[in-house]
């Protein structure tokens, strides 16, 4: 993907285990549930709509796949309305037991100061995600960073 300008934002992670894994924990709700949303209403098909829920926030997401491109790339639309931004993956395979994954996260929109936020909200964001990934794919632990990030009380 080229990415025409520098409104977007991006994460990569190591993750010590076979693309086909890798890959599969990113298009199956049973299995993205355990590091980041809390349910999905389906696993990621090609040109569908699934909505993703984050129940600890009271908040749900339609989520648009345009590529699913197997153990390679997912391409997701996503946002509100006027706001949607394209989400990313590409899943690198260094041999057998490693893949290295890149999100990126572009077509922000707004003036410097929102774009600013966005590509530090997403990189933040995104960053979690991998690493809570990264420890459950790898070791089976659940880090709860993303549940974690917004404690109940604190702004």
């Amino acid at each position: 993907m080229k990415v025409a300008n520098n409104h977007f934002a991006k994460a990569e992670m190591l993750i010590r285990k076979p693309v086909s894994e890798v890959f599969n924990a990113f298009v199956d709700p049973e299995i993205t549930s355990k590091f980041w949303f809390t349910k999905g209403s389906g696993k990621l098909e090609e040109d569908q709509t699934t909505e993703w829920t984050w129940e600890m926030y009271g908040f749900s997401l339609k989520v648009k796949t345009h590529v699913l491109q197997e153990n390679k790339k997912i391409v997701i639309e996503w946002g509100a309305p006027q706001e949607t931004t394209i989400v990313e993956w590409i899943f690198t395979e260094l041999n057998e037991s490693e893949t290295f994954v890149s999100i990126i996260n572009s077509g922000l929109k707004g003036d410097s100061d929102k774009i600013i936020d966005q590509v530090r909200d997403s990189t933040e964001g995104f960053t979690l995600v991998l690493a809570g990934a990264k420890a459950f794919l790898e070791h089976n632990i659940r880090l709860n960073l993303v549940l974690d990030r917004f404690p109940k009380g604190l702004a």
